[in-house]
């Protein structure tokens, strides 16, 4: 592959993976609503181009060690620089086939719904402002594509345009908007005293120098910068605008939890830590102790708040806010094991957790079941759903052979590694917690019957013995198929996980550059 292409081809491909989501962003604004198959058509285009070219770039940075790298001028003394590093490619990769996957459903979901071309436009926008968080070379780089990404994603939260959903993208807006106005101050104080700054392996030579001759500045700085990204990450108390973002449609919600929002804080955490400060200096500045306390602060609240829900999508929201915590306890125990763990769950908590939104718009858009209690006996009725609703819900509790259990199993050896055995006991709290607030629904799903006073969504073809039906629907293939898909994908990353080019094995390789 890498004699196909010479590193001057090579180094435009990250731009061209940027300019694909634009353009097609571009074309679709103006497309009147009723032009469904030519707006359809430039969505899944650019989406499978996109998945093509990431995967073309996969030996070229994993096995040949390269860096495709595009720069330009951009301010005085930084460059907008996008480059492919192995942390970077398995980012992207996770939002270039999760998109893909998203664009199939959102196109069945929003049928014959109003402002599909707004819809899709800043969909693409989206798209286009997480490509370019993921090939971010610099810092400079990464805060315009991080704030670009909290702008675009504002009209999506406030798609149907009632009074819930535009409160809900007012909500939205003060939250991120102020974490981005933490992250805007922490990179302009960091970049006077370090110069600009790169992201390199082990951190940014400048960034060590301010940490060995002004720590407290350094730990200052280093505090605004990951609370800034901790508000999109969901850390508490930074996460009180993404259970009221639920009010979105279900594309979004899979979009802000899976693939976008949501990690977009969590990788700008990782890129701090590692290709910032460096893990090593982040330790002896004593900066990853307290996160880690935050961290699993934030695992157990979530999955507190999470068992008190009975909208469905609601207890999905307060599960991301535990679970994308697991990526920041990774980077905080500052372990190969630990780091490995983190950056795997990047991947294996984004295809679980779409999963279980696929299936939340499913139930609600087939049947109307937006609450746990309507959920009784769907499992018969939408067997498919239902199916990759329990396997999600697998991955999440952590169980065998799911893609969850692994991660699971890679922070608890890092947490032992690291001499935190307490970090261990949060885990398994964890998984408790997730048992107690998905095992009910799978029950629910499989071995309840609706009652006769229909404790069931669309109970209206109820028969005369025994309350609700049991006749199966039709599920939506549009809708089934990319759950389905990601389900399959949950269990397969748990059991090819020691496969050349599993997540976990990619997670590895970062890890072990991040400490060599």
């Amino acid at each position: 592959m890498v004699t196909l292409f010479s590193p001057e081809v090579l180094s435009w491909i990250p731009l061209v993976m940027l300019l694909l989501s634009l353009l097609a962003a571009l074309l679709i604004f103006p497309l009147p609503e009723e032009r469904v198959r030519l707006r359809s058509t430039i969505n899944l285009s650019a989406a499978g181009l996109k998945v093509l070219l990431v995967m073309l770039l996969f030996p070229v940075v994993l096995d040949a060690d390269l860096r495709p790298e595009f720069s330009m001028p951009f301010l005085p003394g930084s460059d907008l620089v996008l480059r492919v590093d192995p942390l970077a490619l398995f980012f992207a990769t996770l939002s270039a086939v999760l998109w893909l996957l998203t664009t199939v459903y959102a196109i069945g979901y929003l049928g014959e719904g109003q402002n599909r071309s707004r819809f899709f436009g800043f969909f693409s926008l989206c798209v286009t402002a997480t490509v370019g968080i993921s090939f971010s070379g610099n810092l400079i780089t990464f805060l315009v594509f991080y704030e670009m990404l909290t702008l675009v994603t504002y009209p999506l939260v406030a798609h149907w345009g009632d009074r819930a959903s535009l409160k809900a993208a007012r909500v939205y807006l003060r939250y991120t908007l102020s974490g981005g106005l933490a992250l805007l101050i922490g990179v302009v104080w960091l970049t006077i005293y370090a110069g600009p700054v790169d992201f390199a392996p082990g951190g940014a030579v400048g960034v060590t120098e301010v940490a060995t001759h002004s720590p407290g500045i350094a730990i200052v700085i280093f505090a605004l910068l990951v609370g800034g990204l901790g508000v999109k990450a969901a850390l508490v108390p930074l996460h009180g605008w993404l259970p009221n973002a639920m009010v979105a449609p279900a594309p979004v919600s899979a979009l802000l939890h899976a693939v976008a929002v949501v990690k977009a804080g969590v990788f700008g955490i990782v890129r701090v830590i590692d290709d910032v400060y460096g893990i090593g200096v982040a330790s002896e500045l004593g900066v990853l102790t307290p996160l880690l306390v935050v961290a699993c602060v934030t695992i157990i609240y979530g999955s507190y708040q999470a068992l008190r829900q009975i909208d469905l999508k609601k207890r999905l929201a307060f599960s991301t806010v535990s679970q994308v915590s697991y990526v920041a306890v990774g980077i905080s125990l500052a372990t190969v094991a630990g780091v490995t763990g983190g950056v795997a769950h990047l991947v294996h908590q984004g295809i679980m957790k779409i999963t279980l939104f696929f299936c939340a718009g499913l139930y609600a858009e087939t049947l109307g079941a937006k609450r746990v209690d309507q959920l009784t006996g769907l499992g018969h009725r939408m067997p498919g759903t239902s199916l990759a609703f329990t396997i999600g819900a697998f991955g999440m509790i952590g169980l065998p052979p799911t893609a969850g259990f692994i991660s699971k199993w890679q922070l608890g050896v890092g947490a032992l590694e690291a001499d935190h055995s307490w970090v261990v006991a949060v885990l398994v709290a964890s998984s408790l917690l997730n048992s107690m607030y998905f095992l009910p629904i799978v029950y629910r799903l499989w071995f309840r019957k609706p009652d006769r006073d229909g404790d069931s969504a669309d109970d209206s073809a109820s028969s005369a013995t025994g309350g609700a039906t049991q006749v199966r629907v039709r599920e939506p293939k549009a809708l089934l198929v990319p759950a389905l898909l990601t389900a399959a994908a949950t269990v397969a990353f748990g059991v090819v996980a020691s496969v050349p080019f599993a997540p976990l094995q990619i997670a590895g390789q970062i890890a072990e550059g991040v400490f060599n």
